[in-house]
């Protein structure tokens, strides 16, 4: 016990030392480190409890968590696993090669997979569960560089053909396969999509708890079902991958498993070259509440820490940083026998009698399968806790001078050769040199009824079946109510001032107690219900919270008290938006994963949605999402008192980015119901994948009775609110357009326009901009290509406004972009006006005079689109300038 001597050193009383020592060690002989680890835990409690200050190490030894006697043995054939591996590590490489030998520059990944095989292989061969009757199925994230692998396995086992990984990253002509984890491109295939990086253990860790919130509202039975979630040490990087860990740990996510492919490159370099990313992710884990388990080391170290009676090989183990090890990878085992074993006479002796062969064959643990089996035995069986799995390997595993821990192993993609032989050669793969002649690189399946196929297909029967994969629709499809349903929503308020945000909540308290629909309904807050009226629900449903409510709320004697229960149906996040859309996620692709229809409905302020987390909202999409987002206080002039960083006037804009978003600015609360019924019957009842963006607002106004006939117009995006008539002779008549709280300054503009200058107007409600786009969109491209076609088509909005007199000006709370989209299909002179440039902070009058879009500047607008149409004058229109007090020489709003 060389070590005990030198922690003696300075010891006051070093005999009393030896004997605690001595004690404890006959502990761990007689009854185990377990015993061991209780006693010291009430040893420290006393010390603690007498005053005496002890750090939290949050750290343990650079060893593997689980001692060589304690690991849990695999069931497994592990030559023919090895075979099976090393079968799958061909065709993954080959895949990628292959693409890069094509013209075209494809690009891939060779070395992620390559190190993270033998993590793949052990969860496919003995741990992850497909959907079948008697499971719900395991859910995978799959590491977006290590999709290669997952297609290689796929082809041996039959589900993917030799012509379809022959075209990886070739999907225009519907014959290859997908860059990453794509639902959208692979839909019965990829179960989750984890590209960008970061995004994937966010979304997992809300998965997890969705599954704990279905089965705590009795909507899903307890099962042992798991997340399993696969990134690198470098992802770790990334806000969104440990930004909700401690979301895992508080609510106890037994369900949940990270695998941590600890290569230790990012990639251009070292994660931490300079430190020890294992040891940092450990203590952030640890003190998030997880169970970690550090898988570091492969079986031949086993022996040598078993002959570390010094101490100085863990030691060595412990100084050596991330940096070192990759030179010791990189470099062979001359290298490592003399810069790392060399460093101390007892390491060296420790491996004295080993070849540098031998000690380049040192394995690390994510490469080691009993490791990894011992390592995710443990995962499944820790209860009350997520598990994250350290596991250390080799970048470019296999890949030798192309790339094996070098720094640039990344961007791998092509291999020369002497390469490719010398990977063949490794992994001992059936190709002769004939082969590989001409820069050839097959690929190689050993046949249908080969030991190996029958060995894997034998493996995923137990298991269930296939993965991944991927249901794409629900059995049952749910009958959603009417729109008479919402009948007094639909009529007007009189008097009574209301905002959209206010009409919205009325509707979805009446869809809650739909008992079809009701129970799968999910309302989602970040923060902040109360200021989107939305207390009420507290009491109604509740807010989930696993553990119930263990207080006495201080609101209790109040109506609307905030209530948790563990069968709460709101699900109210807290202070974090990336988190709220992570859970809003998880249910609305509850449909798939779960073949339970859930529609999610998260509120938010506008300004923090698409702009806040756009990428995940673009996963959304990726994800075939269904479900509906809620801008609240929307527009740029509307939350009138927040300033610059609050008020959104773009977010209409980013939502017509994502291909299977219908986005919406409703003025009146009659549109707001027809749009999220007409929603709620697309998605639930027709299951189309797609997802909603409304915007709401926090303005008070009367809201008036619903037009006759016009449900169709509002959800294709434009109709007639107000028609002036048939025009009489000699008048001047405009198009006045606008949507959302802005449509009641061109109303405003209206009346002005009439008693000023004589002009009358038709006004029309245009509640997307973006919907009136696609469908012009749409209309130019089918005319483009069908030149012979005798009826041309025509867009909706030249439909609408084919025939009408005057020019048409349009004004919303949104930047110009916005309805500029539609202007090709206008069929008259058009004017746009938008609020372009930063927010301030203001009342709504001054606002909407700043940025150009209030009644007045509608009413200018008008009469200027006149003077361009010849129909008034110069003088006119300087009338208008005068007369509604505009400044015209006033700063542009966009440069201010």
């Amino acid at each position: 016990m060389n070590w005990l001597n030198e922690v003696l050193v300075n010891d006051p009383d070093p005999a009393e030392s030896q004997e605690w020592f001595e004690s404890l060690k006959a502990v761990i002989d007689r009854e185990g480190p377990a015993r061991a680890h209780q006693l010291l835990n009430g040893m420290v409690e006393l010390t603690r409890r007498a005053g005496a200050h002890l750090p939290f190490a949050p750290t343990t030894e650079y060893i593997n968590t689980i001692p060589p006697g304690q690991e849990a043995k695999s069931p497994g054939d592990s030559q023919m696993e090895w075979r099976i591996r090393s079968l799958i590590r061909w065709n993954a490489m080959a895949m990628v090669a292959r693409a890069n030998r094509k013209p075209g520059d494809l690009g891939g990944h060779i070395a992620t997979f390559g190190s993270s095989a033998t993590l793949y292989d052990v969860g496919f061969n003995h741990f992850w569960r497909a959907p079948s009757d008697e499971h719900p199925g395991d859910l995978l994230y799959i590491q977006g560089h290590g999709s290669p692998g997952v297609y290689a396995r796929s082809f041996l086992e039959g589900r993917i053909s030799e012509s379809q990984i022959d075209n990886f990253r070739m999907e225009v002509d519907g014959r290859g396969v997908s860059s990453y984890p794509h639902p959208w491109l692979m839909p019965d295939y990829w179960q989750t999509a984890t590209v960008s990086m970061g995004l994937g253990p966010i979304a997992a860790i809300y998965q997890a708890r969705n599954f704990k919130y279905l089965e705590g509202r009795g909507l899903m039975p307890k099962t042992d079902r798991k997340v399993w979630c696969f990134l690198g040490d470098g992802e770790t990087d990334e806000p969104e991958s440990l930004g909700a860990i401690s979301v895992a740990g508080r609510e106890g996510l037994d369900n949940l498993v990270f695998v941590i492919n600890c290569n230790l490159q990012r990639l251009d370099g070292p994660v931490r070259g300079n430190g020890k990313i294992i040891q940092e992710l450990e203590g952030q884990f640890r003190g998030a509440g997880w169970n970690v388990i550090k898988t570091i080391w492969g079986s031949y170290w086993d022996p040598l820490l078993a002959r570390d009676t010094s101490g100085k090989l863990r030691q060595l183990m412990m100084e050596t940083v991330d940096g070192e090890y990759q030179n010791c990878k990189a470099f062979g085992g001359a290298y490592t026998r003399e810069h790392f074993f060399g460093k101390y006479p007892e390491t060296a002796a420790l491996v004295a009698n080993l070849s540098d062969d031998d000690i380049w064959r040192l394995n690390r643990g994510g490469h080691d399968p009993h490791k990894v089996y011992a390592a995710y035995h443990e995962a499944v069986h820790t209860q009350g806790m997520p598990t994250v799995v350290l596991a250390k390997t080799v970048k470019g595993y296999g890949m030798g001078a192309a790339g094996e821990s070098l720094n640039p192993t990344h961007n791998t993609k092509k291999m020369d050769d002497e390469d490719v032989r010398a990977f063949r050669d490794r992994f001992q793969i059936p190709v002769s040199d004939k082969q590989l002649e001409d820069h050839q690189i097959p690929f190689y399946h050993p046949g249908e009824k080969s030991p190996e196929v029958e060995y894997m297909q034998e493996r995923r029967r137990a298991l269930g079946g296939y993965l991944p994969q991927r249901r794409r629709k629900a059995s049952t499809s749910l009958a959603v109510p009417a729109l008479a349903t919402f009948d007094r929503l639909l009529k007007s308020t009189g008097e009574r001032e209301i905002s959209t945000t206010m009409a919205f909540v009325q509707m979805l308290n009446i869809a809650l107690r739909d008992k079809q629909v009701g129970p799968r309904l999910v309302p989602i807050v970040a923060d902040e219900a109360r200021t989107f009226g939305m207390e009420g629900m507290f009491r109604q449903i509740g807010i989930y919270a696993p553990h119930g409510q263990k207080y006495k709320p201080v609101d209790a004697d109040q109506l609307m008290y905030y209530r948790e229960d563990a069968a709460g149906q709101v699900l109210q996040e807290g202070i974090t938006e990336a988190g709220a859309f992570a859970s809003w996620l998880a249910c609305a692709t509850s449909y798939s994963t779960n073949d339970l229809q859930l529609l999610p409905f998260y509120i938010y302020y506008s300004m923090f949605g698409f702009q806040r987390i756009g990428d995940a909202a673009w996963q959304a999409g990726d994800m075939r999402a269904r479900g509906f987002l809620l801008g609240a206080t929307a527009g740029r002039t509307t939350l009138n008192g927040e300033g610059l960083q609050h008020e959104d006037g773009q977010s209409m804009v980013q939502a017509g980015l994502i291909p299977n978003v219908r986005s919406y600015d409703p003025a009146f609360s009659y549109e707001v119901v027809t749009i999220v019924q007409h929603g709620m019957q697309r998605m639930l009842a027709e299951q189309h994948d797609e997802y909603w963006y409304l915007t709401l607002m926090n303005e008070n106004y009367a809201h008036p009775e619903m037009p006759e006939g016009s449900a169709e117009g509002i959800l294709k995006g434009m109709y007639l609110f107000k028609d002036a008539g048939k025009p009489k002779k000699g008048e001047h008549r405009v198009q006045l357009m606008g949507s959302g709280t802005i449509l009641r300054e061109v109303i405003a503009a209206a009346d002005l326009l009439d008693k000023d200058f004589g002009v009358t107007a038709d006004i029309w409600s245009c509640p997307s901009f973006n919907e009136l786009a696609r469908d012009g969109q749409a209309a130019e491209r089918h005319n483009r290509f069908h030149p012979e076609a005798k009826t041309p088509r025509k867009a909706y909005i030249t439909q609408q406004l084919e025939g009408r007199q005057g020019p048409a000006i349009v004004a919303t709370d949104y930047i110009r972009a916005y309805p500029e989209q539609v202007r090709a299909f206008v069929p008259m002179h058009y004017t746009v006006l938008g609020t372009d440039g930063y927010g301030r902070s203001d009342t709504r009058a001054n606002l909407r005079r700043h940025f150009e879009v209030d009644r007045f500047h509608v009413a200018q607008a008008a009469i200027a689109g006149l003077a361009a149409e010849g129909k008034m004058t110069a003088k006119d229109v300087a009338r208008a300038i005068k007369l509604y007090k505009i400044d015209a020489e006033k700063p542009n709003p966009l440069h201010v």
